[in-house]
């Protein structure tokens, strides 16, 4: 009979090509990073053209960053005719960047390219993985470190979030960037700290406040008063050089807010701050409320692979909360995340600048032997890794055939592949080798992410209604026709068909449009059907029938029926 140790040893013979693989990995900064390039392109890349503007925020942002190339105006905010005042105007700039390159290298139909308007966050994922790198460098050799921006990179949350034109890649970024120079600071107390690494540390502050206002100043004051606290002194920030920081913090961010301020008669600050902020921490803003504890359901997904080992390293965080490191983790975490879970509107993506944290915290356990297989209920928490792709994997099924009675046939070779590594990282951390699980789950995520939001989504056309309504607009026979939708008022839309696109509010309204002279396009929503249809006076022709459009509308969570009408001089 083959005892325990045998079993070890006939357990690692196998993860002998894991365990070279990373010591090659991490033989230099140089080639973790670019391991660590290799894998963010991987998991971030497919989808980023293929993947529609996604309803509600993207296109939004992507509207927005449009009308500033259209109008010239670089302070101002606006969504068609209405002003855009809940986000400061980093992301816009970067955007509007971002399209016009992609005008000046000829990419055709740039501004209506979706792509362009996603190479930010794409930018800003990839730097909060190299960033992560970084920062756990703070807390664990080069090996550790690698693993855990790894784990951080192949999350799905980041995943996502690298893949939509909105704020929440790069604010991580600007998180990462100054939580490790927060560390060194107070991992380093009392051995000073270089100028660059302090200019980190406000420089992410300051970017950070341009892009989403006063998110990374939460996220890292909230763990300085804690060690503070802890210390019985604040003196440990003087390494920061807080004054010339503040100096080139202001220097960063005033021009704009100044500016903002005086275009819109303080109107910006109102809107952010009364009807944006606060009223997210006052109800549920959006309909997005969430009880308590909501956050912690959906981090089980949203950090796969990493969240069972996240969950596992909970007693090793708790036993070892004195020491500096850990400390400093759970400063940062526990608090933003019991801030997020007592305010009642909940986004998933919220939480997204604290999962390097936990990557770090995570890997920091299994450094200390702190991710024990052994321990009671260990197996049935690791299960969520294999359980997580298994569920996507019967979950898109379902939906394709659903919503357009197919499959993903191209995208299920790799579901497949994901759940089977998923399996096998499960394998190996009841063998006792959770460093083998951990790198088996990253791959599992390489081969999820590019299914998922490359292939799968693409099977499915029922998610691009805007997408089919465009086309229809393309196909006409005359050009630059004036278009209005009645009943389906998605952003989408407005960024696919243009600034100008009309919104009737009723069926009467719809006719006026198309009988008011010109070439005109207008999709009439099933539900306005009969009031369309009845707004005509007896005997009326009807303009003639150019298009339906059949699919599921992902913002509001239900199926559409559209016809497209037309009057074509």
């Amino acid at each position: 009979m083959q005892t325990s140790l045998e079993a070890g040893r006939a357990a690692q013979a196998p993860a002998d090509w894991i365990d070279r693989g990373l010591a090659e990995a991490c033989a230099s900064h140089a080639r973790a990073c670019a391991w660590l390039l290799a894998l963010c392109l991987l998991c971030f890349l497919p989808g980023q053209v293929s993947l529609q503007p996604m309803d509600r925020d993207e296109p939004r942002f992507a509207q927005a960053s449009k009308q500033m190339l259209e109008s010239g105006d670089f302070v101002d905010i606006r969504f068609q005719g209405e002003a855009r005042h809940k986000k400061p105007v980093g992301i816009y700039w970067a955007q509007a960047a971002a399209v016009a390159a992609g005008e000046v290298l000829g990419v055709p139909h740039a501004r209506t390219t979706i792509a362009l308007y996603r190479l930010p966050s794409l930018i800003g994922a990839t730097g909060a993985v190299l960033l992560a790198y970084w920062a756990a460098l703070a807390f664990l050799p080069r090996r550790g470190a690698l693993l855990a921006a790894a784990l951080f990179g192949a999350c799905l949350m980041l995943s996502a979030e690298a893949r939509l034109a909105k704020t929440d890649a790069l604010l991580t970024a600007c998180t990462v960037a100054s939580f490790g120079a927060l560390a060194r600071a107070w991992l380093g107390r009392g051995a000073g700290l270089p100028w660059r690494t302090a200019s980190i540390f406000w420089l992410g502050l300051a970017l950070g406040i341009l892009v989403k206002g006063p998110m990374v100043p939460l996220f890292v004051g909230l763990p300085m008063l804690v060690l503070s606290a802890k210390a019985r002194s604040a003196r440990w920030l003087l390494a920061l050089r807080p004054w010339h920081g503040l100096a080139l913090t202001l220097l960063i961010v005033a021009p704009w807010f100044a500016a903002i301020a005086w275009k819109s008669g303080g109107a910006f600050f109102s809107e952010a701050v009364g009807h944006d902020m606060l009223a997210k921490v006052g109800g549920a803003k959006e309909k997005h409320w969430g009880p308590p504890g909501a956050y912690a359901i959906a981090f089980f997904a949203t950090f796969w692979p990493g969240a069972a080992f996240a969950a596992l390293a909970i007693p090793f965080a708790w036993r070892a909360r004195g020491e500096d490191a850990v400390a400093l983790l759970l400063a940062a975490i526990v608090p933003a995340w019991l801030t997020f879970e007592a305010v009642p509107t909940k986004l998933p993506h919220y939480v997204l600048p604290l999962m390097p944290m936990v990557a770090i915290l995570t890997v920091l356990a299994l450094d200390r032997g702190g991710l024990d297989p052994r321990r009671r209920g260990a197996g049935l928490v690791a299960l969520l890794v294999p359980a997580i792709p298994l569920g996507l994997t019967l979950g898109l099924a379902y939906a394709a055939w659903h919503l357009d009675r197919m499959l993903p046939w191209s995208a299920l070779p790799l579901l497949a592949g994901a759940c089977l590594v998923a399996g096998a990282a499960w394998i190996a951390f009841t063998q006792g080798l959770p460093e083998r699980a951990l790198v088996l789950a990253v791959a599992a995520s390489c081969l999820l992410s590019p299914a998922v939001f490359g292939l799968a989504q693409g099977a499915i056309p029922a998610l691009k209604v805007s997408n089919r309504l465009a086309a229809i607009r393309d196909n006409l026979p005359c050009a630059n026709p004036q278009v209005a939708s009645l009943g389906y008022r998605e952003p989408s839309l407005v960024f696919l068909i243009g600034t100008d696109l009309a919104t009737p509010a009723g069926g009467a309204q719809g006719r006026d449009f198309l009988q008011a002279g010109g070439c005109r396009l207008l999709f009439v929503e099933g539900r306005e059907a009969a009031g369309f249809d009845a707004s005509w006076p007896v005997g009326a022709a009807v303009p003639k029938v150019v298009g339906q459009v059949s699919g599921f509308n992902i913002n509001g969570g239900r199926r559409v029926d559209l016809t497209a009408y037309a009057v074509t001089p």
